[in-house]
């Protein structure tokens, strides 16, 4: 479990975000802070692993306190949840090693996305050795060579390679709620995946018609140079 620390203003987004986090698998929220101060307590008491941290605090601009925090001895991840769009901003979370800059507003689906994202990277980085530049890479959600490396702006390698390896895995078809069951991601988004892989070929759909509901959408893993698997 990713223990969080929500950090915004306004407590209406504290609420919001803390919502987002509870729906997400593989994530609980420990704490919230409303101003820097209330953040520097919290990471005290709670010793989170990741803290979602708003930019425009009322008593310090939010990247501001990252080098207190690693001073104070918190490691901690931190991925920001701001308005903020100026580009030195930007610049500024990336040369502190923040590892997820998410602009408001945003839905659930984007939210949960870059959790996701954080958590494969985060796994990855348990392993107990990094045997090649791959398992780097990977460290740093640096895309792969070959075919999956080709996705859509907004889509993680680390989660295509768990739905891909989820479909290859299943001998008869897979629906996009089972594929989010097995790999621990959302229903949304393992759709998004797989639409993805139907789209380039490498996954077919089949269409399973029950009742008079809308038909279900299964999904079978196709190999480059021939038929779909069976």
């Amino acid at each position: 479990m990713i223990d969080v620390l929500v950090v915004d203003d306004d407590f209406r987004l504290v609420n919001i975000h803390r919502g987002f986090v509870e729906r997400t698998p593989g994530f609980r929220v420990v704490g919230t802070a409303r101003s820097g101060e209330e953040t520097l307590a919290a990471l005290a008491e709670h010793q989170p692993d990741l803290v979602l941290l708003d930019l425009y605090l009322p008593d310090v601009f939010g990247l501001d306190l990252l080098p207190r925090m690693r001073a104070e001895g918190h490691e901690c991840d931190v991925m920001v949840i701001s308005a903020a769009r100026e580009a030195e901003a930007v610049r500024a979370a990336v040369r502190l090693g923040v590892v997820s800059y998410l602009l408001k507003p945003f839905g659930y689906d984007d939210f949960a996305e870059r959790l996701e994202q954080y958590a494969n990277r985060r796994a990855g980085l348990a392993a107990a050795a990094v045997r090649d530049q791959a398992d780097v890479d990977r460290a740093f959600d640096r895309p792969a060579t070959g075919p999956i490396a080709l996705l859509p702006k907004g889509f993680s390698t680390e989660t295509a390679k768990l739905v891909e390896t989820a479909l290859r895995e299943t001998r008869e078809t897979l629906s996009a709620a089972e594929c989010a069951e097995r790999i621990g991601v959302s229903r949304v988004s393992a759709r998004r995946y797989l639409e993805q892989l139907a789209e380039t070929g490498r996954a077919e759909v089949a269409l399973k018609y029950a009742g008079r509901g809308r038909p279900e959408r299964r999904y079978r893993w196709r190999r480059p140079d021939g038929p779909a698997t069976h």
